[in-house]
């Protein structure tokens, strides 16, 4: 940084340092007296010094707003209420860079109906001077298709490209005929009054929705009916059928929450995505999402891009459902519902249906953020998990690499332990690593932990060059244990200069995972299913590579005691033959020449295993 900068950033220091305890609205600019970040404070003298501190320890954005700015400006408010208001204006005027603004790409899109003898119903992005019949316009092409197609096929209108009466009984009719979703007037199976009277109930669904439509067939069919017009009364029948079709692939969740709209964000550490889920009549009418830089804080970025959503449309609902905590949430339903004219809630669902909708939601971001990231072949299901964790630990980083650690002996015998990764939320099994604790005997469980993660991280200062296997840091430590084991980690790293967030996992007393363990205490992972399964494969994986590990130490262990009880064969010789022979019958059924073969073996020595193994074949021969 320059020493201009410097001066720059203390004399803003300075003046930060005596702004009033009011609550207000703070307008950072660049040397070009723009405006570049608009935010508000509850109290100014306390929230916009944070920015110019020399201890602070801002998010990659904050950091480059900061570095751009010269100079702030500050209005005072009676409430934080007014400030959040009069930011909202102030964004709308300035339009600043480092804040979070959703540009609306979307154009508006109509039903059209013609007006010739026999009207075809389609989906248009424009309205032409045709002298057609619009309907519209609408902000969701897709919704409008999906509209569009579900009344062709309710009341069996065509979708091909034939002009009436052009093409009257020219051909035969379509697979669309045969299957119940077109009334084939090219083969003339339906009168042109007929058709007419489809098309205007078609219009009727498009405006007023299936629920007035099922109630107006259903009066239309009992009339047919008491008028013993059967064959008219089985048409609305089948109409009824289809509406039902339909209405049944498009219920996505209860009908109790008629009109919503559903929020979620994902983070990757570089990017995040915002999808907003639109329900209204108790069905999905559209879905938008939105790619941002990533936030710092992902509570305050759903206060930002819920304000900044509807500050691009017009419709806000009573409800509004949110994956996560919100920022201020109880003041922007008061600016919501001052808006809006009606009372605005805004939910954090955790249970049933509603958090199934809002997990919908949180899957969709994750994909469309893998589409943009170019990681598409990527689980979005790993990936949600991956955000939600990160979220959770208050991690902004993207956690691509994930290490994990766990201890296994029998009573302080064969102590080791095992490593594994995951990349991407899924094993990454040819990364993982096995040690055998070198650096004291018996159990020591901290000590054990501490000694695998200097070796392992002793490794990387010394490989990190090659960027591979112990030369690559992960995003992530989760080490088996709670904040004990933790706290036996944490100085290892500090000592060697190594900056990776370390958790552990914390299992109960039916060893299943329950919690997450901080250095001074626990992180509850019951409210985050995803982040909960997610950690418990982990934990599960773990365990299971290092208990594996400790068994095959001990079955050799075991397996090597006959042999170091064998007059000249220690320890060493042991292995050697176990190594040579691969198990110990091998060893039995080796003769005194074969024995004699394997490294580190003299004849009296092999003589002395052969006799070992075979002293009671030569006491019968006796």
């Amino acid at each position: 940084m320059s020493s201009a900068k410097q001066r720059t950033r203390a004399e803003l220091r300075r003046k930060a340092a005596r702004l009033p305890s009011s609550p207000g609205v703070y307008l950072m600019k660049n040397i070009k007296n723009e405006v570049i970040y608009v935010g508000k404070a509850k109290s100014l003298k306390n929230r916009v010094p944070q920015y110019f501190s020399s201890n602070a320890s801002h998010g990659v954005k904050v950091q480059r707003m900061v570095e751009n700015v010269d100079d702030f400006d500050y209005i005072l408010t009676d409430s934080e209420f007014e400030a959040l208001v009069l930011e909202c204006s102030l964004i709308k005027q300035h339009y600043p860079k480092y804040n979070i603004l959703l540009k609306d790409a979307k154009g508006y899109s109509y039903i059209r109906i013609s007006r010739d003898g026999w009207p075809r119903i389609t989906a248009e992005l424009q309205r032409q001077d045709d002298g057609a019949d619009y309907i519209g316009p609408f902000t969701s092409s897709s919704a409008v298709s999906n509209s569009v197609d579900e009344a062709a096929k309710i009341f069996r209108l065509p979708t091909c490209s034939k002009e009436f009466p052009r093409d009257f009984k020219k051909s035969r009719p379509c697979l669309n005929y045969f299957i119940s979703q077109c009334s084939a007037p090219c083969a003339g199976k339906i009168s042109e009054d007929d058709y007419r009277e489809s098309i205007d109930e078609a219009i009727k669904f498009l405006r007023g929705g299936s629920a007035a439509t099922v109630a107006e067939i259903q009066r239309q069919m009992s009339e047919a009916s008491e008028n013993l017009m059967f064959e008219k009364a089985a048409k609305l029948r089948d109409r009824l059928a289809a509406i039902k079709k339909i209405n049944e692939k498009q219920k996505v969740f209860s009908a109790s929450v008629r009109e919503q709209d559903v929020f979620a964000v994902v983070s990757d550490g570089k990017k995040a995505c915002l999808n907003v889920l639109r329900f209204f009549g108790g069905r999905l009418t559209e879905s938008e999402f939105f790619i941002i830089d990533a936030p710092d804080s992902q509570d305050e970025a759903r206060r930002e891009l819920i304000r900044s959503y509807y500050a691009i449309r017009t419709r806000i609902p009573p409800r509004i459902s949110a994956d996560g905590g919100v920022e201020d949430r109880k003041l922007l339903e008061e600016w919501l519902s001052g808006v809006a004219g009606k009372r605005v809630s805004i939910v954090v669902p955790q249970r049933g249906e509603q958090a199934r909708i809002v997990e919908m939601c949180r899957k969709n971001a994750s994909e469309k953020l893998l589409q943009y990231s170019g990681k598409a072949g990527k689980s979005g299901k790993a990936a949600a998990a991956l955000g939600e964790l990160a979220e959770m630990l208050g991690i902004s980083e993207n956690l691509e690499y994930i290490e994990a650690y766990d201890i296994s002996h029998t009573a302080g015998s064969n102590n080791v332990a095992g490593m594994v990764v995951f990349k991407d939320g899924v094993p990454f099994r040819r990364a993982y690593k096995r040690f055998s604790i070198k650096g004291f005997e018996g159990q020591d469980d901290y000590a054990s932990m501490a000694e695998v993660i200097e070796r392992r991280f002793g490794r990387y200062l010394e490989e990190k060059d090659t960027g591979e296997g112990f030369g690559k840091l992960p995003d992530l430590i989760l080490v088996d244990g709670g904040h004990g084991q933790v706290n036996a980690v944490l100085p290892v790293l500090k000592s060697l200069g190594i900056k990776v967030p370390v958790f552990g996992m914390v299992k109960d007393n039916r060893h299943r995972t329950r919690a997450i363990a901080q250095s001074g205490g626990e992180i509850a992972l019951t409210s985050k299913r995803q982040a909960f399964t997610l950690v418990s494969a982990i934990q599960e994986e773990t365990h299971r590579f290092a208990v594996e590990y400790h068994r095959k130490r001990q079955k050799k262990s075991g397996l090597g005691t006959s042999l170091t009880t064998v007059k000249g064969i220690g320890e060493k010789r042991a292995k050697a033959l176990l190594r040579h022979f691969k198990t110990v019958a091998a060893v039995k059924n080796a003769s005194v020449d074969e024995l004699c073969s394997a490294p580190g073996m003299t004849r009296p020595a092999a003589e002395a295993v052969y006799d070992y193994f075979h002293k009671e074949e030569k006491t019968r021969a006796d």
